[in-house]
């Protein structure tokens, strides 16, 4: 009884053993470049954003120069249009420092949910593309009755073969 028991569990963990590597095999070789790929390309996207911001930033202090430059000139004009150069040119100031900062808050969150968002659903996909490959690899390996090694990998090629195809 013994004997029966040692045999089986060496058996099994021989074959956990092939499952295991195989399993990593598979990992390595499918999950591995896209997973990099998509952390690689967010990381553009954010870099991307950020160039923006900071170029929307640089519009908004050149405007705001202008805006200064404006208000100079009204006031060597006449001493009557004064108070209604400084007024207008507040006012105008204000306005487009309110939107440049509107617009350059409603860019930065856009960007960052759609990465985020972006992110997660790639990063979901890809699990759940390797948990479905890795569960049907192995309940397959599994119901498989071999001999052999050679039995063994040749239906591990078959069942990559057909997994490339359903893709």
């Amino acid at each position: 009884m013994e004997k029966l028991i040692s045999e089986f569990s060496s058996g099994l963990f021989f074959w956990q053993t092939v499952i295991f590597v195989t399993l990593i095999f598979l990992l390595r070789k499918y999950a591995w470049k896209p997973i990099l790929d998509a952390v690689n390309e967010r990381e553009k996207s954010i870099r991307d954003s950020l160039n923006s911001a900071k170029e929307a930033k640089k519009e908004m202090e050149n405007l705001q120069a202008e805006n200064k430059k404006i208000l100079q000139e009204a006031r060597a004009e006449s001493d009557a249009m004064i108070n209604q150069a400084k007024q207008s040119g507040k006012d105008l100031v204000e306005e487009a420092k309110s939107d440049a900062r509107s617009e350059a808050e409603n860019i930065l969150a856009q960007a960052r949910t759609s990465i985020e968002n972006e992110k997660r659903s790639a990063l979901n996909e890809i699990k759940n593309q390797v948990a479905d490959l890795s569960i049907d690899i192995a309940s397959k390996v599994l119901e498989q009755e071999l001999d052999d090694n050679k039995n063994h990998q040749d239906y591990i090629d078959k069942l990559l073969k057909e997994k490339k195809f359903d893709k």
